[in-house]
């Protein structure tokens, strides 16, 4: 089953879709602004991802400076934390298969996974 973690105003996160469907997936779409993942889910994401939440953060949000996200003392349950409460945080898209995941930043990394 693949699933993308998708924001259709996001030209990268269009292209990583487009990409996906041109090799004949069609993924489950959640659109994470309205329907944001729990923290048990974007535990799991990150752990398919093999990296750390601060990787996944956008730096260029208000919300990182508002919160104060470059704290690094801040452990990895409240970044994730963080990102729930506020999901523009979320860095995109996220392409989730089985067990793996890539972000599709190029789009071509979802290559990886097809």
């Amino acid at each position: 089953m693949w699933t993308i973690y998708h924001n259709p105003k996001c030209s990268k996160s269009r292209q990583t879709l487009q990409l996906l469907e041109e090799n004949g997936v069609t993924p489950d779409t959640v659109l994470y602004l309205v329907n944001p993942p729990s923290t048990t889910e974007l535990g799991e994401i990150l752990n398919k991802l093999g990296i750390p939440a601060r990787k996944l953060l956008r730096k260029g949000e208000a919300e990182y400076k508002e919160l104060n996200l470059a704290d690094e003392s801040l452990s990895e349950a409240e970044l994730v934390t963080a990102m729930c409460e506020h999901p523009r945080l979320i860095e995109r898209p996220i392409v989730v298969k089985g067990d793996r995941a890539v972000l599709g930043r190029p789009p071509e990394n979802v290559l990886d996974l097809i």
